[in-house]
């Protein structure tokens, strides 16, 4: 018998999250049993934790629930011919060590993966991360060479892919991250103007010296005042693509305009909320392209891991403050 640890939400978070919100359980799995529905035993190797994560907890999770996420995990015993003992999986079965499942859920690594590449890229740049950066931009934004294109949180998880992404579409680049050395980190990943936005004395003054014609592309992953002064910067039929809300996850209260009518209308914009399990049936598509800029040295990645399963709440409240550069994941 195997006996799996796994944290679970304790509390609904209030404000910004705290360790006490968070409990540490052992949950007792049983023996595989052959012809039954329960055909294989996983244990996590690595868990992805995402900014998502905030929201989702409040909408989609009960107090006692277990926290929600994703991992890559190792088939330690199977009653399943597909799956083979050894063989690595992403899985979607939230903050746990071990967990059991019948295989409907579980997608294996692409074949052609490479020894070489850590098999963590599958939680970021050759996952789910990754896979939003592509669908937004090809699909939201509808990117075409020679166009500027504005990705904000641009040293994080999926900012860091658009921009890259961008790049090999033959688009100009901006980004802004919250440190000099995020700022430095995309400089080097070839974006072509970065900025701190926590020490820029306008917001406005250093979109506009970025980009002194405009943004035809907007990735946004932060919302809140960044996208209200973003917007103002927009050429005319612009396409703003909204991945995320980072700046109001942990807000108690809701922020208040200043509101996009006016400069949407004026300016002719398109504006697109999206999730990217909208194309999960061209999830084959998206993998095998990001699989092959990283493997061709097109798109680098960086990781933030942090070791041990029980640090999982740390790594989650740390990527939440912006401490990450690149994908934050916990190796177990």
């Amino acid at each position: 018998m195997v006996v799996a640890k796994a944290w679970i939400l304790k509390k609904h978070f209030d404000g910004f999250p705290k360790a006490s919100d968070f409990d540490l359980k052992k949950i007792e799995l049983p023996d595989l049993k052959d012809g039954g529905e329960q055909k294989l035993l996983l244990e996590s190797v690595f868990l992805s934790v995402d900014p998502y994560m905030r929201p989702y907890s409040r909408r989609y999770m009960k107090e006692g629930d277990i926290m929600i996420g994703t991992q890559v995990a190792r088939i330690v015993e199977s009653k399943n011919p597909t799956f083979a003992v050894g063989a690595f999986v992403v899985g979607n079965k939230g903050w746990r060590t071990h967990f059991i499942s019948d295989g409907k859920d579980l997608q294996l690594l692409p074949s052609n993966w490479p020894e070489s590449l850590p098999k963590s890229l599958a939680l970021g740049t050759v996952g789910m991360p990754g896979l939003t950066a592509y669908f937004g931009l090809l699909e939201v934004c509808k990117m075409k060479p020679g166009e500027t294109v504005l990705v904000n949180a641009a040293a994080g998880a999926v900012g860091s892919v658009v921009g890259q992404l961008a790049k090999i579409g033959g688009c100009k680049v901006v980004g802004c991250a919250g440190s000099d050395d995020k700022v430095a980190y995309l400089k080097k990943i070839g974006f072509d103007e970065a900025f701190n936005y926590k020490t820029v004395k306008s917001l406005d003054e250093a979109l506009s010296k970025a980009s002194p014609d405009g943004y035809d592309c907007f990735f946004d992953n932060v919302g809140g005042e960044f996208a209200c002064v973003a917007i103002n910067q927009m050429k005319k039929y612009g396409r703003i693509a909204v991945c995320g809300a980072i700046s109001q996850y942990n807000d108690s209260v809701p922020q208040k305009g200043p509101y996009v009518q006016i400069p949407m209308i004026f300016k002719e914009l398109q504006m697109e909320g999206f999730i990217v399990s909208r194309w999960n049936n061209r999830r084959e598509e998206g993998l095998q392209a990001l699989l092959k800029w990283v493997v061709e040295g097109k798109v680098k990645y960086h990781e933030q891991v942090t070791e041990g399963f029980e640090n999982m709440p740390m790594a989650f409240m740390g990527m939440l403050k912006g401490e990450n550069l690149g994908k934050a994941v916990v190796k177990v």
